[in-house]
Order: C-alpha cells, then structure tokens, then sequence
C-alpha cells in the first residue's frame, strides 16, 4: 500500500469524521432542547467577544409631581462583554499495519471507518465534558446560584427544587437538568416511592424531573471526590452553554518502514471555543489555549451580567454518601 493513497486515505478519514460529528451534534441539540448547543459556527483566534447593554433599571425613579424640581443624576449607558475561550485537544496517534487488512481480505475502508467513528464520539465527548465542566465551576462560583446541601443531605427533588430556586420567578426558563446516571436513579428511586405524590395515576411514565429536561451524562464535573464525596447537578437554560465546533482539524497520516511489518500512524489535532451565557473567561488569568485545570477553575469565569437570571444557571451540589 503506497503512501501516496494513504494520504488519500487521511482525507477521507477527516472527511468522514466531520460528517459524523454533524450528525451527533444535530441529534445532541434536539435532545438538549437547546440548552447546551454545540454548533459548526467559526471561532477565529484565541477568543470570542460579544458585547453588549448593560441593564439601566436604576434610572427608573418615582416622581412628585409638586416638589421642588431639582438636578437629577444621569444613568451612563454602559456595555459589558461577554468572552468565549478557545481549546486545544489531540488524537492518537492511531496505529495499524495495512498488511493486517489485506492479510483479513479487507480494505482500507474498514480502517477508516473505525477511526472516524472513534475519533468523532472522542471529539464530541470532550467538547461536551469540557463545556460543562466549565458551566460547573464558573455557576459554583457564585454563591447566589449554587445550593449547597453536601453537608446534611444527597440529592432529592426538593434539594433540586432549592437549585432551581435561585432564579426566583424566571426559574421556568431552566429548561434542563444535567446529571450523572447515579444522580438520575435515585431521583428515579425517590420518585418510585411516591412519597411526594409525584404520581396520581396508576399508568406510571417518568419523562422529565421537575418539568425539566433531563441529559444524563457521566460527566467528570458532576462527581467531586473528598469528604464528603459531592454530585453536582446543573441546570441550565436555552442557549446557556455554546460550543462553537469550527471544523478545525488538522491531521495526518504517516507510514513508516524499519520493522518486520510496515505500519501506519494517524495524529488528529483539533480546536473548539466554549462559551457561556452570563460570564466572560478572563483573558489575564485564564490565558489562552487553557488546561483542564483553568478551564474548571471559577474564579477564571467572571460574572459578566448585572443579574443572576441572565446567566446561564443554577448548581445542586449534594452529597454523595448519603
């Protein structure tokens, strides 16, 4: 097998994945309801910035109409900005011997499906535990939307409904619930007792938790070892975690001689922006082409928006061990 049609090869491989992570992506966003949207738009350098008005509410004051007319102070109309963050990641290297395939009467197709399929559930699983993650620490950030009952209690209804809670009168606009499958069955376990009168007929289907939408996911963000350990469910609302996958994969494939057999390599590098409705990734701190560790540090996520309802959600967090 010659290199020249292995480079071919390479572009069908690339070519492939593609089409694939479209069309997980598509099935990922109707599931989601749209709360976390993974998208094919383009994120050019290390960031994005979106700005926008900031809320003029103070300027709204209550008037007698018969006292002295004195100076009023102005309300400034400001902007602020929300910032996306650009992450780096690779695959492989992959390898394989062509002489295994022509040794098994088969072609190079099957090996390129293999690795199109893997590399694109690879690629989809990272921009999806990545993005959360973020959603995760930058929402456990700030007090005023996290409930914190790992101290006394696991996770129930009631202690999901304390999470939701934190948007007050807009808490309708959480239209997902984000959870491990652990997390997922014992609410199912607390239902099934009906202790709450969850259900009043005898023909019993769960479809949703709390009127939310629930994807169950074993994210690495969701569980927190210590003492005690901590589940994490986020909520989020439509539109609440963006990932903006540009296509931009860059790979290649190399085969190389000097061993008793030829073998063949494949290397993908690849690149997607996170971006989180409310916040602004903090260039100074956080850098450019972050680590895991500052992409889940909160403190690298700033609030970006006056009020908390306009940020992307809210965060149980519970114990583990109870």
């Amino acid at each position: 097998m010659a290199l020249a049609n292995m480079q071919v090869y390479n572009d069908e491989i690339v070519g492939n994945t593609i089409e694939l992570l479209g069309q997980k992506i598509d099935l990922f966003n109707a599931a989601s309801g749209g709360s976390i949207l993974l998208n094919a738009a383009t994120f050019s350098g290390n960031f994005s910035k979106e700005s926008f008005f900031n809320q003029i509410a103070s300027a709204q004051r209550r008037v007698d109409r018969f006292a002295t007319n004195a100076a009023q102070a102005a309300t400034v109309l400001s902007q602020g900005e929300m910032v996306g963050v650009k992450v780096a990641g690779g695959f492989g290297p992959v390898l394989f011997e062509p002489s295994q395939l022509t040794y098994l009467q088969e072609d190079a197709g099957s090996a390129i499906t293999a690795i199109s399929e893997g590399f694109a559930d690879a690629l989809l699983a990272d921009q999806l535990n990545t993005a959360v993650g973020c959603g995760v620490a930058a929402v456990e950030n700030i007090a005023a939307l996290k409930n914190d009952v790992s101290g006394s209690a696991g996770v129930t209804q009631g202690g999901l409904n304390g999470s939701h809670r934190k948007f007050g009168d807009m808490s309708s606009i959480l239209s997902v619930d984000v959870m491990t499958g652990d997390v997922y069955h014992r609410l199912i376990d607390e239902a099934i007792t009906n202790a709450n009168r969850l259900f009043l007929s005898t023909n019993v289907q769960v479809v949703e938790i709390l009127g939310k939408l629930v994807i169950v996911s074993d994210i690495p963000a969701l569980f927190e070892a210590g003492t005690p350990n901590k589940d994490k469910v986020l909520s989020v609302t439509q539109g609440g975690i963006i990932v903006d996958n540009s296509s931009d994969i860059v790979s290649n494939l190399e085969t190389s001689n000097g061993k008793e057999r030829i073998e063949t390599t494949w290397q993908a590098d690849y690149t997607f922006g996170v971006k989180l409705k409310g916040y602004a990734w903090d260039v100074a701190n956080g850098g450019a082409s972050p680590t895991d560790a500052e992409l889940f540090t909160g403190s690298n996520w700033d609030k970006a928006v006056t009020d908390n309802k306009h940020t992307l959600g809210t965060l149980l967090v519970a114990s583990a061990d109870a």
